[in-house]
C-alpha cells in the first residue's frame, strides 16, 4: 500500500485511533452496565497520550549525538515507534463514588461516551476526506 508516504502514515494513525475508540466504546459500555454492581471499579482506556508521546519522540532530535561503539551501549535517545503503541485498559482503584464501593458515575460515563462517539465520527470524516482527495487527483 502507501505505507511509506505521509498519507499512508496519517491513515495508519487514524486506523489505530479508530480501533482504540471502538475499544473505548466497549469499556464505557461495560462501566455503564455495571453502574450498580457493588465494589465494581470503572475502567478507562489509555491510548492517545501514549500515541502523542511516540509521535513527539520520533520528531524530537537529541541535543547531542552520543557515540555508541558497542551494541550493548544504551543510547540516550531512543524514539518510540507509534506502531508499537497499544491501547491499555486501566482500572480506577483510587476513587469511590458510592457507598457500595462502586465508582461509576453515569453522568461522567455518558459524557465520555458522547466525546468518544464524536471523536470517532471526526476520524471517519478525516479518512473519507483523505480518500476524496486521492479520488480527485486520480480523476
Amino acid at each position: 500500500m502507501i505505507e511509506g508516504t505521509s498519507l499512508g502514515r496519517q491513515l495508519d494513525i487514524l486506523h489505530r485511533s479508530m480501533d482504540a475508540s471502538l475499544l473505548r466504546q466497549n469499556v464505557i459500555a461495560n462501566n455503564i452496565a455495571n453502574a450498580n454492581t457493588p465494589n465494581f471499579k470503572r475502567s478507562d482506556l489509555n491510548f492517545e497520550s501514549r500515541l502523542a508521546y511516540a509521535l513527539e519522540s520520533s520528531a524530537r532530535k537529541p541535543r547531542f549525538q552520543e557515540r555508541i561503539t558497542h551494541d550493548r551501549h544504551i543510547p540516550f535517545h531512543k524514539p518510540l515507534d507509534y506502531r508499537d503503541v497499544r491501547p491499555r485498559r486501566v482500572l480506577d482503584f483510587a476513587t469511590t463514588a458510592k457507598n457500595n464501593g462502586n465508582n461509576v458515575d453515569i453522568d461522567v460515563e455518558s459524557m465520555d461516551l458522547m466525546n468518544n462517539q464524536l471523536a470517532y465520527q471526526m476520524m471517519t470524516r478525516s479518512v473519507a476526506d483523505s480518500f476524496a482527495r486521492i479520488n480527485l487527483i486520480l480523476r
